[in-house]
């Protein structure tokens, strides 16, 4: 299993409130997470920084080799769940704090198991020989207007509000979080982006490079040059795992 990953303020923002991690947890075992922080010109760094702490410490703090899928299920949610409370008790205890929050999207991987949870509009998708899914769903004013059959997806892409999510960590006491699990094979990739690259690329786009790059190492990059090249309004951050 091989990662690679960056992130980047793009050409527009005046500071980057992207967070990712990447953690091995042992030879078969890797935890990704990226979360994309919003609130004032300092509390979006705070809200993505300290879910990204807490939740990864939460999951290795919990994890043990070999652990049943059931189980890797519930610590992922339980890991949101403190991540979720934390960024919320600072948002009350400090008024320059007040209303910040993230979204957050993570995949444990074990062995040939991808444990998915996601809360707002961060994506992840699987990338194998069939071609790129997006395994999570946004959680976004847009996406409800597509599910309700409102708007088609390819308006929803630049449609005004595009950047209204309806579910975060941090701005309430509780979250839902959205957990996914599916099977890999060597070969496959997960890619974790924030909507800074989602915004700017369709799937077939992102395929394309994750899938005909002759490095993988070199992707991420290609990625973000890419949306530098369209503009980058907002920060940029995508994380790749090849199996």
């Amino acid at each position: 299993m091989q990662s690679w990953a960056l992130t980047d303020q793009g050409c527009v923002r005046a500071q980057n409130q992207d967070t990712y991690k990447i953690e091995q947890l042992d030879k078969n075992t890797l935890l990704c997470v990226v979360c994309d922080g919003m609130g004032g010109a300092k509390s979006g760094n705070v809200a993505s920084a300290l879910a990204a702490d807490v939740f990864v410490q939460e999951i290795k703090r919990s994890w043990s080799a070999g652990m049943h899928k059931d189980k890797a299920s519930q610590i992922m949610q339980s890991a949101v769940k403190l991540a979720n409370i934390t960024v919320y008790d600072q948002s009350r205890q400090i008024e320059e704090f007040e209303g910040m929050g993230t979204t957050l999207v993570a995949v444990l991987i074990q062995g040939k198991l991808a444990t998915v949870v996601n809360v707002g509009d961060s994506r992840a998708y699987k990338i194998d020989r069939a071609g790129i899914r997006q395994v999570t769903k946004d959680h976004s004013l847009v996406q409800l207007m597509v599910d309700r059959g409102e708007l088609t997806p390819e308006v929803a892409r630049t449609y005004p509000g595009k950047n209204f999510i309806t579910r975060a960590v941090g701005t309430e006491p509780t979250v839902m979080t959205d957990v996914f699990q599916l099977e890999l094979e060597k070969g496959d990739c997960m890619l974790l982006c924030s909507d800074g690259l989602s915004n700017m690329m369709d799937d077939q786009e992102i395929l394309f490079e994750v899938a005909h790059g002759v490095n993988k190492q070199f992707c991420c990059q290609h990625l973000l040059d890419i949306v530098k090249g369209r503009g980058a309004p907002d920060n940029v951050t995508s994380a790749l795992i090849l199996i």
